[in-house]
C-alpha cells in the first residue's frame, strides 16, 4: 500500500471518528437540527429508530465504526461508502445555508462546501482498489478467459471428432 493511502485514510477518517464519538456522547446537541431530516427518512425506512436522538446516535456509531475501518485500511471501500451515506443527512441537517439569514449564511455555506469536499474524498476512497484489480475487473477477465478456453476446447473437440468418426465407421464396416 502506498504511503499516501497509509497517511490519507486516517486523516480523512479522523473527523468522522471524532464527530461520531461526540454525537454518541451528546446526541441532544444535534437532535434539534436533525429533526427536519430524520423525520421524513424514518417515516420511509422502518428499520431506523423512531426517536431522533436514537437516529442521531446510530449515525454517530456508523461514523465511528466505519471511520475506524477506513483509518486502519480494513474494508476501507465499504467503510468510505458508509461514512458517505451518513454525511449526506448530516450536511443537509446542520448546514442549510439557503435557510439562514445573511450573517450565518456564509459560515453555513462554507461548512456545506467543506462537507461536499469530504464527500468527494470519501467517494474517491470508496473507488480506490489500492492498485489491485476490482472485483468487476476480475469478473470480466475471468469470463473472457473462460470463453477463450471453451473456444479452444470446442476446436480441439472438432479436430479430434473427424478422425474418431472415420475410425468408428471403419470399425463398423470391418465388424460386418
Amino acid at each position: 500500500m502506498s504511503l499516501l493511502r497509509v497517511l490519507g485514510r486516517p486523516m480523512l477518517a479522523s473527523i468522522f471518528i471524532a464527530g461520531g464519538l461526540d454525537t454518541l456522547r451528546n446526541p441532544h446537541r444535534v437532535a434539534g437540527l436533525a429533526e427536519p431530516v430524520v423525520r421524513p427518512v424514518t417515516g420511509r425506512i422502518s428499520a431506523l429508530p423512531d426517536r431522533t436522538e436514537d437516529s442521531v446516535r446510530l449515525n454517530g456509531a456508523v461514523q465511528v465504526a466505519a471511520g475506524l475501518l477506513l483509518a486502519t485500511g480494513r474494508m476501507s471501500r465499504p467503510a468510505a461508502l458508509a461514512i458517505a451515506a451518513t454525511l449526506v443527512p448530516t450536511t443537509l441537517a446542520a448546514h442549510r445555508f439557503w435557510e439562514e439569514d445573511a450573517g450565518d449564511k456564509s459560515q453555513h455555506r462554507i461548512h456545506f462546501l467543506k462537507n461536499l469536499g469530504l464527500l468527494g474524498g470519501l467517494l474517491i476512497a470508496a473507488d480506490d482498489t489500492g492498485s489491485r484489480p476490482s472485483v468487476l475487473w476480475r469478473g470480466r477477465h475471468a469470463a473472457h478467459d473462460l470463453r477463450r478456453e471453451a473456444h479452444i476446447a470446442r476446436r480441439a473437440f472438432k479436430a479430434g471428432a473427424g478422425p474418431a468418426a472415420a475410425a468408428g465407421r471403419a470399425r463398423a464396416k470391418l465388424s460386418h
